[in-house]
């Protein structure tokens, strides 16, 4: 949940922009993350994992290891960059925006 203010901000600083964001929720219980989304001004769609938390399928067929873990796509759906946190997600991002 550290990483929740700086995704926050990503989102508004590139609404106007071909942007995305997608979070994977690991947590067990299914309501917990629902609960405190909006005390946590999470405003992007967040898929639930499932019941296995972390060993769910979404985190089992992307071949997810460690939590979190960060994937920046391009336009065409290409996995370009692998773990960019804070200002390098967002360099990755404006980077990829750049080349469109």
């Amino acid at each position: 949940m550290a990483m929740i203010p700086h995704e926050r901000s990503l989102v508004e600083q590139m609404s106007d922009k071909p942007f995305a964001l997608i979070g994977i929720n690991s947590d067990k219980d299914k309501g917990y993350f629902r609960s405190r989304a909006k005390e946590m001004g999470v405003t992007w769609r967040s898929f639930w994992n499932g019941e296995r938390g972390t060993s769910g399928p979404i985190s089992s067929k992307w071949g997810v290891r460690s939590w979190p873990t960060i994937y920046v796509l391009d336009h065409k759906g290409v996995i370009r960059f692998k773990g960019p946190r804070g200002e390098k997600m967002t360099e990755a991002v404006e980077q990829l925006l750049a080349e469109m």
